[in-house]
């Protein structure tokens, strides 16, 4: 689309009296000074679908003359989509500035050759003559009183979190909760919630992962039931609503705009999250100018870690299970040249007796490799021992199907990539890592993958054992890390005592 100027005001060439002068928006200098009209019929549908969003002109089910009255009438503001930089581009809804993430086409809107992003097309299309359309205008959040419903209790370490969780909410402070795998971290954000809904504040948890979201939303709203609540990921049927309690995934944040009083990071650690710089400015975006910001992990950076330690991130740790027994610590075991034995068609022998021990003793269990290459000829050797081995990755059309089937106990030993480091959960498992000494096996992996162990009450112990062709610093660092939590969880007495 093109605009023109007239008296410092835009206007689409297609409303315009005259497409003279009429130019892409990131071509075009100009204020968003218009401030909102005393009186005006403002239309609520429109601002109310804007209402902490930022949006393409094509995603607002609105006339284009309505949209331009409330723009001109200061409820609403254009922005350019992306900008000229002295390096290149940078697009103004996902931040990116990377030169290979942009390219050109013949435009039939601006016929002009167009440059647009490409890093956040799955969202629309941003081009050099986007425009992004936000609203100025907020609507009174109500208050709920008491809306938390939930008669679970707390664990000691629980509770100090839960308690520092409402401080940082009612404080607009941020807060970086660490909270080892099996610790109950949603339950700790119960407390804070409630408050934020009581205070009138929008709450936003995102994750990287739709599974995720999907998992939350009903969890959320048997807590929060008088509260409405959206659920936000790719193919959702509640994009376009609004509602005081939103669970999103992260790249669903790239549409909202100084929107939420509240932002929760779930899983902060987690791909993509932790790689995508896209998404840590999403977030950012999304949140107002005075806000709390909650981070929750398992596994922060070694970064945040040093962070943490020095006093430089503010931080609540969590380091015992709610059960209130001690991690499971990972024991380490050389295998030898384990890709040259595959080769031949066999496991390390040491593999192949922890593999037929689990299946003497039918306990199930994991069996986590580092590629898919791998995968298949793992399954294929241990298929001829119990025929109801199968093995999982990401590119599995079924993956679904096997991950339920493991869940309810039809598949003895379930071999995988690290697609299933975290998320699922299972009360009486052992796991083991075949090739730990590879580079996928980050520190904060190899702790999600002991994590799988020993999350029951009734089962919270269990074997991990780390084969591999070398230690790594991964390796040791996963181990120090877990055994910290045991010995800090000890000290501050939140074990059981037998």
């Amino acid at each position: 689309m093109r605009f023109i100027v007239d008296k410092g005001r835009l206007i689409p060439e297609a409303l315009a009296k005259t497409g003279k002068n009429a130019k892409p928006i990131s071509h075009i200098d100009f204020t968003s000074s218009l401030q909102p009209t005393p009186g005006f019929p403002y239309s609520p549908e429109l601002l109310s679908f804007l209402e902490g969003r930022q949006l393409l002109l094509e995603e607002l089910p609105f006339s284009l003359h309505l949209i331009q009255t409330h723009y001109e009438h200061g409820y609403l503001f254009y922005e350019k989509g992306i900008v000229k930089t002295k390096h290149g581009w940078r697009c103004i809804r996902c931040g990116n500035e990377d030169g290979r993430f942009f390219a050109s086409f013949p435009c039939a809107r601006c016929h002009t050759v167009c440059t647009y992003c490409r890093k956040c097309i799955m969202m629309g299309r941003v081009s050099e003559c986007t425009p992004l359309v936000a609203s100025r205008f907020s609507f009174p959040q109500p208050r709920y009183l008491s809306p938390l419903s939930w008669n679970g209790t707390l664990s000691k370490g629980q509770q100090r979190a839960a308690g520092a969780v409402e401080h940082a909410v009612a404080q607009n402070s941020e807060l970086t909760v660490w909270a080892v795998c099996g610790a109950g971290k949603t339950e700790v954000l119960f407390q804070g919630i409630a408050r934020a809904l009581e205070m009138g504040k929008r709450v936003c948890i995102a994750t990287p992962r739709t599974d995720v979201v999907r998992e939350l939303a009903p969890r959320l709203r048997r807590v929060f039931p008088g509260v409405p609540l959206i659920a936000l990921y790719g193919g959702s049927e509640d994009r376009g609503k609004s509602a005081p309690l939103v669970i999103s995934t992260t790249h669903q944040l790239l549409r909202f705009y100084r929107a939420f009083d509240v932002m929760v990071i779930d899983e902060v650690d987690a791909f993509p999250y932790s790689v995508e710089p896209m998404l840590e400015y999403a977030a950012a975006k999304a949140r107002k100018a005075e806000s709390s910001l909650i981070y929750l992990t398992a596994t922060p950076h070694p970064a945040w870690q040093r962070d943490i330690r020095r006093g430089k991130r503010k931080a609540i740790t969590i380091p015992a299970r709610y059960h209130g027994f001690p991690l499971p610590v990972p024991s380490f075991e050389w295998c030898g040249n384990w890709r040259r034995q595959l080769k031949r068609g066999r496991l390390p022998r040491n593999v192949a007796a922890w593999v037929l021990s689990r299946m003497e003793t039918k306990k199930q269990a994991f069996l986590f490799v580092p590629q898919i290459d791998v995968l298949e000829q793992v399954v294929h050797i241990v298929k001829q021992w119990h025929e109801r081995v199968e093995g999982v990755h990401a590119e599995d059309p079924e993956r679904a199907e096997k991950v339920q089937a493991f869940r309810d106990g039809r598949i003895p030993l379930l071999v995988t990539t690290t697609i299933l480091e975290r998320g699922v959960t299972v009360p009486n498992i052992d796991v083991a890592v075949l090739g730990a000494e590879d580079d996928i096996f980050t520190e904060s992996a190899l702790v999600q993958i002991a994590g799988r162990v020993g999350r029951s009450a009734q089962h919270p112990d269990g074997d991990i054992r780390f084969f591999h062709y070398g230690k790594t610093r991964g390796m040791v660092a996963a181990k120090r890390q877990i055994e910290r939590m045991n010995k800090e969880a000890a000290e501050r007495g939140l074990l059981r005592t037998q």
